[in-house]
């Protein structure tokens, strides 16, 4: 399903039309803590993020950086223990601090399938992919010529309560590039984190979504106030499937 369009005379504007609810649930303080340390090694330590999104317009600083990588490993940790409490069997979330034109194959991997896994806000509808990235056949192209993964079989989206960006944001510490652990041990403690899993699509479904020209142009503004720093293919939580879905496939199978 595609997002509802207006187009005004100040910009184009998309609103989404199929959302699913947040249902949080609880993340445990170990987890946290281990992520917390990953995430600040690789942007405040030895580790590198590029400063810019594919297709992206403006550079980012280390605190944003840090938000972004708390969230995404956040997300991979929470899927692989929902999937180990369902006697689902997979490789453990990757916390190796790569330097610079290093990263991890994928995700995380069941019985040979290959998933890329989306982090985001808990008030978040879209799965959301940089069209820089992909080619028209669901392909991922920055790991096309370094011989790790480029078909991902599955996508599933995971949202992270509260938004960390926001909590930087209120500190003003978003568009900092110096910050203590101290400091950022302080504001991640002091609030309580759930999850939930949004939904899964296949590559199949994703390479519909391309078809379908499902995309939010760069500069466009989603529901109303989000200004899109670049280009994006979406599928929209409503339209994706079930977590329990997948569950029952691989459970069964394991």
């Amino acid at each position: 399903m595609k997002l509802t369009h207006e187009k005004k005379t100040d910009g184009d504007y998309y609103f989404v039309n199929n959302p699913r609810p947040f249902n949080g649930n609880a993340i445990n303080k170990s987890d946290i803590e281990k992520v917390l340390n990953f995430a600040y090694s690789m942007c405040f330590g030895e580790g590198h993020h590029r400063l810019t999104r594919s297709g992206g317009q403006y550079s980012r600083k280390n605190g944003e950086k840090f938000c972004n990588t708390f969230q995404g490993k956040l997300a991979e940790v929470v899927l692989y223990n929902h999937f180990k409490v369902n006697s689902i069997e997979c490789n453990e979330p990757d916390f190796g601090v790569y330097s610079e034109g290093i990263w991890d194959d994928s995700d995380l991997e069941i019985q040979n399938k290959k998933i890329n896994i989306k982090s985001a806000s808990s008030q978040s509808n879209l799965l959301l992919l940089e069209t820089k990235d992909w080619t028209q056949d669901g392909i991922y192209i920055p790991n096309l010529t370094n011989r790790l993964t480029h078909r991902y079989d599955y996508f599933i989206l995971v949202r992270i309560n509260p938004d960390a960006k926001k909590i930087f944001r209120n500190q003003r510490l978003m568009f900092s590039n110096e910050i203590s652990k101290t400091v950022i041990e302080e504001l991640i403690f002091s609030s309580t984190w759930t999850y939930d899993i949004a939904g899964y699509c296949n590559n199949e479904d994703f390479k519909k979504a391309i078809s379908n020209k499902n995309i939010l142009p760069q500069n466009s503004f989603l529901n109303k106030y989000t200004k899109m720093d670049a280009e994006n293919y979406y599928i929209q939580c409503g339209s994706m499937n079930n977590i329990e879905e997948f569950i029952k496939i691989y459970c069964h199978s394991s």
